[in-house]
């Protein structure tokens, strides 16, 4: 309500009520009518303000947020990388390390099986970007997994390159006695003429034709189980266990470098060449065992012979001839 104003009239002595002029009042309600309208204005354009100009916390906000979808898709491309790699590993393991180890591949779908059972991915549910959080947090899982079972799969085909190693190395692959002291290669395996009653009996081993006193050398890996006298017909002679089921045998030596249990590597001087036990001459007589059956020696030499040494050797082994022994 709009205050009332008085003036003091002399002629009546009272005090008499200003009356405003209606050209006045007319100006007022104009000037209401226009303040009105420029606060209205102003309002309008406060309100478009907030709407298409962000404050400065909103333009934070922004470049985060811009920041994050720029980093999310450095991720997704680093977990694509990752994935490929994986592949290329998986693809390796399975095709080339574990078929040379004869060990079955891991099945694909072991490889990338999701997780089964309760919802791991509840807590992310229910935001803007729930379905690619959701997404890329399975990807990691998933990636994770496959480095775990990688991994394991590793570590088996380690263990099976040291097995394989050790069993490279155990199998008598070596020629006992060096070419350069070998006189020849007198009788193979096989059936042969008994020197001493010429009747025609199978020849279990490898007669070697050397000086006596002559080295010999161990064929593989393994530990000594004999060196004695003690088997018919061998006379000083001296077994090697080289595990797998492989045992060598050395026969009709004239002195051992070894003694029982001693542990030997491929190429380690044991014994000389002699004429021990039923012997008809200087020679070493050799057997290899597989499984407790004697199996030809000619198909181990590939550690020391050429391929003209070994095609001569198989020649001569191949001889129906008298052996030695």
């Amino acid at each position: 309500m709009s205050k009332v104003k008085y003036y003091y009239d002399p002629d009546t002595l009272s005090y008499r009520k200003i009356e405003p002029k209606k050209s006045k009042r007319y100006r007022n309600v104009l000037l209401f009518v226009l303040g009105s309208a420029l606060f209205g204005l102003l309002g309008l354009v406060i309100l478009l303000n907030t709407r298409w100009v962000n404050t400065p916390k909103e333009l934070s906000l922004e470049r985060e947020v811009r920041n994050y979808e720029l980093q999310f898709d450095i991720l997704s491309k680093k977990m694509q990388q990752m994935e490929q790699v994986l592949a290329n590993i998986e693809d390796r393991d399975n095709n080339i390390y574990r078929l040379y180890f004869e060990a079955n591949p891991i099945p694909e779908e072991q490889r990338k099986a999701g997780f089964g059972g309760i919802n791991r991915y509840k807590s992310l549910e229910g935001f803007n970007n729930s379905e690619i959080i959701i997404d890329a947090t399975k990807r990691l899982d998933i990636i994770q997994k496959q480095m775990v079972i990688q991994s394991k799969s590793l570590d088996e085909i380690a263990k099976l390159a040291e097995e394989k190693e050790k069993l490279l190395a155990a199998i008598p692959a070596i020629q006992p006695i060096n070419n350069e002291e070998l006189t020849r290669m007198a009788s193979g395996y096989g059936w042969r003429s008994d020197p001493f009653t010429k009747a025609r009996k199978m020849h279990w081993g490898m007669d070697f034709t050397a000086p006596r006193g002559t080295p010999i050398y161990a064929s593989g890996d393994g530990k000594i189980t004999r060196a004695d006298n003690k088997s018919s017909g061998y006379g000083k002679h001296i077994r090697i266990d080289h595990g797998y089921g492989y045992i060598s045998l050395y026969g009709h030596l004239s002195k051992y470098n070894v003694t029982v249990g001693q542990k030997v590597k491929r190429g380690d001087l044991i014994g000389f060449v002699g004429s021990t036990g039923r012997s008809e001459a200087p020679h070493l007589h050799y057997e290899i065992f597989k499984d407790g059956e004697r199996i030809n020696p000619i198909n181990f030499y590939y550690g020391s012979l050429t391929a003209e040494e070994f095609e001569n050797m198989l020649k001569h082994a191949n001889q129906e001839n008298q052996s030695l022994d």
